[in-house]
């Protein structure tokens, strides 16, 4: 297997998937320049075992919340992929079906569609979940809830023993487990040994839906739930009875601590009706309805409000419009596309289109 890894052609092939979308970026250009020996060095380094990643390159993102992203010089990024071309195909066969994060054919959207199939299916198209009105108060009958919960700081407690453990039991070369400690224990200083995995590199993605592949069997063999959607550690529990739900949460809490030295995130793990809609991966699902989380549109507005280029704005219009067409909000939709095809006969372009879209 390790020397399937090392061979030329996967690491030509995890090269091309490195590049893809970068082509124009100098460091792309420079490994270019000698690409044959640079990818044999790499070869070399992984035969000799004398292979090191490079210190990472740490910054800060607000998109909206905190987050420090750490970023691999490219020939490590080649070296990510040139593993995950080798485990994928053998890990990927054990996930199950309704684990949606960095998986082919998968993606946000498919986890969106899997949420309103199974809350149809939960409240037979809404006729189980209903409100009337008796005088003056309101009697509200509701037969479907969802367990929204949400891991707390996910990658940052990762543990490596367990990681690797759960890796072993299926990888039995000695060797790819040494890659896989070096690149794990290539990290920022400020992470504790021994835990914490960078966001930002490849292999994060893939360790993430590795590591809790242990919860999504609990879930589903143990517990015997029937509705469940996992997108790297937020999961949702679908049922008609609360109580049900609130007996899961506890004993998945309990698993996590005993099993995988996680928790569950207090402020982020709660049950709610299914009446009232539900906040999933940047949408709010409702049952006849899915409509767009405000802070995402908040975050279109701030960043057409920073761009002074009428190219750079049309794509960063289009690429909004792209995600907010699964949504219902045809308003918002007509207000943006025809502020790109009335925007390009004003000079003042830019001005024009920003206050037009920000005063929505």
């Amino acid at each position: 297997m390790y020397d399937e890894l090392c061979s030329y052609s996967n690491l030509f092939l995890a090269y091309q998937k490195a590049r893809k979308g970068k082509t124009k970026k100098a460091y792309v250009i420079e490994f270019e320049k000698d690409l044959i020996n640079n990818l044999k060095l790499l070869r070399t380094e992984l035969l000799l075992h004398s292979y090191s990643p490079k210190p990472l390159k740490t910054f800060i993102l607000r998109d909206p919340k905190t987050r420090k992203i750490s970023k691999s010089h490219f020939r490590d990024r080649i070296i990510h992929h040139a593993l995950i071309n080798i485990l994928e195909p053998i890990f990927d066969k054990t996930f199950i079906y309704d684990s949606y994060a960095s998986r082919k054919n998968k993606g946000a959207h498919k986890a969106v569609k899997r949420f309103i199939k199974f809350q149809n299916k939960i409240t037979k198209n809404g006729k189980l979940v209903f409100y009337k009105r008796i005088k003056d108060k309101e009697l509200r009958l509701v037969k479907g809830y969802v367990l929204k919960a949400d891991i707390k700081h996910y990658f940052q407690e990762m543990n490596h023993n367990i990681l690797i453990n759960i890796i072993s039991r299926r990888i039995k070369d000695t060797r790819i487990i040494w890659l896989i400690n070096k690149i794990l224990k290539n990290f920022p200083l400020e992470i504790d040994f021994g835990k914490g995995i960078p966001l930002g590199n490849y292999t994060s993605q893939f360790f993430g839906n590795v590591y809790l592949n242990d919860l999504d069997y609990y879930i589903k063999h143990k517990l015997k739930i029937k509705y469940y959607i996992r997108y790297v550690d937020d999961f949702v529990i679908f049922h008609r009875d609360k109580n049900f739900l609130d007996n899961c949460k506890i004993k998945i809490q309990e698993f996590l601590i005993n099993n995988l030295k996680l928790e569950l995130h207090s402020d982020k793990t709660k049950i709610k009706s299914l009446y009232c809609g539900s906040d999933f991966l940047g949408f709010r699902v409702f049952l006849k309805h899915i409509l767009l989380r405000r802070r995402n549109i908040n975050k279109i507005k701030l960043k057409i409000d920073k761009v002074n280029n009428y190219d750079k704005l049309r794509d960063s219009v289009e690429g909004f419009l792209a995600y907010a067409n699964f949504a219902d909000c045809y308003k918002l939709k007509l207000a943006l596309m025809d502020d790109l095809d009335y925007g390009v006969w004003y000079k003042d372009v830019n001005r024009y289109l920003k206050i037009k879209f920000l005063s929505y």
